[in-house]
């Protein structure tokens, strides 16, 4: 086989957030550098997993009654399923914002029947030529960097889609491949890089995410890296208790108004309007969502406060439907969150909301366990505000989002601004922030640019891709599952 030639395709991908990875490992480069060799940041401990072509690996083990072995570190899944190399390390590119990355471990693929054999070695995932890329040895004869497929990059980096190529084809023996549609590929850190830690205004916080706009704090979810905003209220403040108690409003009482913001999961989103569900959005009963298929906005708050209890019960008005992988005019995904509801005492609390799945509603479910960043709720101008509460799914969270996001998994975070009287005025009464109004929808399909993405990573102005650059290893793999939505199929009719 003749050597080829990688073939570089100029894509942009700009940084997630402008934080540091802050998800349980350290960080990978010291914000704020000013010499030029900081560009470079090197990676260790990342794992690549990808499965070729389903089809394909069908076909070895099948008709040609052959057989995968991966070694050097390599491993297949059970039955059948995708590979996985390790022990990657490479660099990230901090100007350009991409990462280029090698793996250990092998994979033969042998057919005595069919009379092949082959040998992946070295593989590659270069997000700035959007490609993974393998040494094939083949009738003894090794080519160096062959390109095997295109790669749809993405912020996450997790189940991003890919195209196999000309030269993959040939490899595995099938014209019908060339531009075929490969198995989902994945990018993981399973070990924190040794690279200096970030600069303390940038890590001390302990926000799940970040505000490209307003907050340097870091970021706790791999996949929620580039929400769109830090406050769907537009409140600026990033504590509850930034001002003294307002003398207007008494300690306890009955909410007037108020408004929350959740983007539930930004993976998510971006799936359900992306390529693969190409789906839609779509908000409804007076809930809103920011430009780009940013986070949502519920509102007409009522419930019940007392600043000296530290307690906070608000249920909002509006509703939230995604709706993906239309088949005949039926959809395999349709899932409506409505009634959103957050209690909150001693900056504790739960996350509620009736979910109703492919026509079946369960009311009151408690998506999340809430966890604010102090246990003090203070009013400054008749007003609560409590922004950046952690949500962190749980069990019953997990059965909504059909058990791929498993329990403890951490989702966007909630923002909550509630007027305490008629008068009081919320954060972002008078603003234009850019949200949708009234009965909204973000619509999606192949190639559909979604969330400030353009291939790769959202472009927030930062020098650190947090989705990029690693995470705590369940909740990382936990993002990925979730890209892939547990979809049950409409029942027909009896």
């Amino acid at each position: 086989m003749p050597a080829t030639p990688r073939r570089r395709r100029p894509i942009a991908l700009a940084a997630a957030v402008a934080t540091a990875a802050a998800l349980g490992t350290t960080a990978l480069a010291t914000l704020g550098a000013t010499t030029a060799s900081a560009a470079e940041v090197p990676l260790i401990g990342y794992e690549l997993t990808w499965g070729i072509k389903q089809s394909y690996r069908t076909y070895v083990t099948g008709m040609a009654a052959g057989s995968f072995t991966a070694t050097n570190g390599a491993s297949q899944a059970a039955d059948n399923g995708a590979f996985t190399f390790t022990e990657g390390t490479g660099t990230y590119d901090s100007t350009a914002h991409t990462v280029d990355l090698g793996f250990k471990g092998g994979l033969r693929i042998v057919s005595e029947v069919h009379r092949f054999d082959l040998t992946l070695s070295d593989v590659k995932f270069d997000s700035a030529a959007a490609e993974v890329t393998a040494d094939v040895t083949k009738s003894g004869t090794t080519t160096q960097d062959v390109p095997l497929a295109d790669v749809t990059v993405t912020r996450a980096m997790t189940d991003m889609e890919t195209k196999l190529t000309k030269e993959a084809a040939d490899v595995f023996g099938s014209a019908s491949y060339e531009g075929a549609a490969g198995d989902p590929l994945t990018v993981v850190q399973k070990t924190a890089s040794e690279s200096p830690s970030p600069t303390a205004s940038a890590s001390e916080s302990a926000s799940p995410s970040a505000s490209p706009s307003q907050s340097a704090s870091a970021s706790a979810s791999p996949s929620q890296s580039a929400s769109p905003s830090a406050s769907a209220s537009g409140t600026t403040s990033s504590s509850p208790s930034a001002s003294a108690t307002s003398s207007q409003a008494p300690a306890k009482g009955e909410i007037a108004d108020g408004t929350l913001g959740w983007g539930v999961k930004e993976s998510f989103r971006a799936y359900v309007v992306g390529g693969v569900a190409q789906g839609d959005i779509t908000t409804s009963g007076g809930a809103t969502q920011s430009a780009d298929n940013g986070i949502f906005t519920f509102v007409d708050a009522t419930g019940a406060y007392d600043t000296d209890a530290d307690t906070l019960s608000a249920s909002f008005e509006g509703a939230v439907n995604f709706k993906g992988h239309e088949e005949n005019g039926e959809y395999g995904l349709d899932l409506t969150l409505s009634d959103v509801r957050a209690i909150l005492d001693g900056g504790s609390g739960e996350l509620t909301a009736d979910v109703t799945s492919l026509g079946e509603k369960s009311e009151d479910v408690v998506l999340a366990d809430l966890k604010a960043a102090t246990s003090d709720l203070t009013a400054s101008d008749d007003l609560i505000a409590v922004d950046d509460v952690e949500a962190t799914l749980t069990e019953a969270g997990a059965e909504a989002f059909g058990g791929f996001y498993p329990v403890g998994t951490a989702l966007d975070p909630v923002d909550l601004s509630v007027a305490l009287t008629d008068d009081a005025q919320l954060p972002g009464d008078d603003d234009n922030s850019g949200s949708t109004g009234g009965s909204s929808s973000t619509s999606g399909g192949t190639g559909t640019t979604t969330g400030g993405v353009t291939g790769g990573l959202a472009n927030t102005g930062s020098d650190t891709p947090v989705a990029a650059l690693g995470g705590a290893a369940a909740v990382t793999v936990a993002a990925g599952a979730g890209v892939v939505f547990a979809m049950r199929r409409r029942r027909t009719a009896e």
